[in-house]
């Protein structure tokens, strides 16, 4: 079953830029996604109120 996530682009003070939602069916399924949208900064990826895992510009998925 799909879960919905929310991916947030991080600015360098750690504001949320911009936001984009996706399905998934598992968190790991959701940092994988994620990583796509790291092409322009850092992405914080949340389910509900629970983050996920901070993911880099330059380097792999971060579980939280």
């Amino acid at each position: 079953m799909t879960q919905q996530y929310r991916a947030y682009l991080v600015d360098e003070n750690g504001v949320f830029r911009s936001a984009e939602a996706f399905e998934a069916d598992s968190d790991a399924s959701a940092l994988r996604v994620a990583q796509q949208f790291t092409r322009r900064g850092d992405v914080e990826v949340w389910h509900l109120d629970r983050k996920i895992g901070l993911l880099t510009q330059a380097t792999p998925p971060v579980a939280a």
